[in-house]
């Protein structure tokens, strides 16, 4: 995430038909592949999605269809699929006069049940049970209708952002079914990592920048239809507008498509083409090349802070960019993922203290951590945090100081070396804090149980 701003240190405060699986990306990307913990189910997932927009990108309609095997043990008997464009606590299930901006319908290959959690988490029933191994599809009618607010899943002017609008699968595992609320602040996602092919037909007046590599042709007459590809990632978002547009190749061979608003400073494009172009590349030698090839840089001057998915970010420039931030978020969740609902602090820290690190290490951590309570800890989930200032101070800031902590007892190139063999060894699948705290008690000799302690690392 981060719908929230981010700031630099030195100016003021810091927060800020079949698909392939995912082993095809692997065939990619010289970076070993981690698959998720068996218990994480259902996993290899593929989402085919063709949606047909009006005029202006508000409304799109279509089908879609998702295909999952069974990674556990015992059979699956059921998949949840999240709308989480209906998360949002202005939405929810809506009214009859203003209903949910997500819905489906006509749900094949199993029996929907009512939507819970505010409308944003939809169980089916599967015909029958799927042993270990086997895969199995659901598909179902999709209407998204862009909400009428600046937000990721919102509008700026003629300009629509459909971050968080594609249902996902949820996830089951040793913890039972995830099926955790948006909170309104930060991210409670948890996906894994899947392909997907997203067919947009759209008027050709539109530009439409999209996670993955898009191919565009003509459709009926005034229109384009966009076809996206991209493997290996956990989520899909894309935006439809009359963008400006500009794109360059970072030294490393990485494409950086820019797409801005009118309003957008052309210092502001400047900037992030050239942070952007620098921070991918830095970040791919610090971390592992980047395994995608293009990444879309959307820019506007409405939405609050900025916002990441795999292979494309939204970035506010009204004032300053959060481009290395949101890049960072590239590894640290959509590379090596997490709970993001459970340990946000395994990637909102790690994404701040990769911007530190590529500032300079320029940043301010006090001596000791300034705890709101006895009973706040670096670890507890977000529906743990009384606002987004305590939840920033711990998750961004907090986290972040825990991190340099730990590069000072380590050292500058050991703690390199372990977080590239930590992203190595997690590349594609899920890690938790007790993963991380293992990796890093095995890069020394020193015991590290002070540090966890003091920074509430649990």
């Amino acid at each position: 995430m981060t719908s929230i701003r981010l700031w630099r240190p030195v100016v003021g405060a810091l927060a800020a038909a079949a698909l392939l699986v995912p082993q095809a990306a692997a065939a990619q990307d010289p970076t070993p592949v981690a698959p998720a913990p068996a218990a994480a189910t259902p996993d290899r997932p593929s989402y085919d999605v063709r949606l047909r927009s009006d005029a202006d990108g508000s409304h799109w309609t279509g089908r879609q269809t998702i295909s999952f095997r069974n990674s556990a043990r015992t059979p699956l008997r059921f998949v949840d699929v999240r709308l989480w464009g209906n998360g949002h606590p202005d939405d929810g299930c809506g009214t009859p006069a203003k209903p949910s901006p997500v819905s489906v319908s006509r749900v094949k290959g199993g029996t929907p049940h009512p939507l819970t959690v505010r409308c944003s988490a939809l169980r089916i029933d599967l015909p029958k049970p799927l042993p270990r191994g086997a895969r199995a599809s659901v598909s179902f009618d999709v209407s998204i209708a862009v909400p009428d607010r600046a937000h990721r899943f919102g509008r700026d002017g003629a300009h629509r952002f459909l971050g968080n609008a594609l249902p996902l699968l949820s996830v089951q595992d040793a913890k039972g079914r995830h099926l955790d609320p948006d909170v309104g602040f930060g991210e409670s996602f948890y996906t894994l990592a899947g392909d997907f092919r997203v067919v947009l037909d759209h008027p050709s007046g539109l530009k439409v920048p999209a996670t993955g590599t898009t191919v565009r042709r003509a459709g009926a007459p005034g229109r384009t239809v966009s076809t996206s590809v991209a493997h290996g990632v956990r989520d899909f978002a894309w935006a439809a507008g009359p963008f400006r547009t500009k794109t360059i190749t970072s030294p490393d061979g990485i494409t950086l498509n820019a797409y801005w608003t009118a309003a957008v400073p052309a210092e502001g494009v400047a900037y992030n083409l050239k942070e952007g172009a620098e921070a991918i590349d830095e970040f791919g030698k610090r971390f592992g090349r980047y395994p995608y090839g293009e990444i879309d840089l959307v820019m506007n001057t409405a939405l609050e802070g900025g916002m990441e998915f795999p292979g494309l970010v939204y970035l506010q420039t009204q004032e300053d960019s959060a481009v290395e931030h949101e890049i960072a978020h590239q590894w640290w969740y959509g590379i090596v993922g997490n709970d993001q609902f459970s340990e946000p602090w395994l990637d909102e820290g790690f994404a701040t203290y990769a911007t530190w690190v590529r500032w300079g290490g320029d940043h301010f951590c006090p001596e000791e951590p300034d705890w709101p309570d006895d009973a706040s800890a670096m670890t507890r989930p977000m529906d743990s945090y009384a606002n987004r200032s305590e939840f920033m101070k711990i998750v961004y800031t907090g986290a972040a100081c825990a991190l340099a902590e730990l590069e000072s007892t380590l050292g500058s190139q050991e703690m390199a070396a372990m977080l590239k063999k930590y992203a190595r060894d997690h590349w594609f699948g899920v890690s938790t804090t007790a993963d991380f705290k293992r990796a890093a008690q095995a890069a020394t000799t020193k015991d590290l149980a002070p540090l966890w302690e003091k920074h509430r690392i649990y």
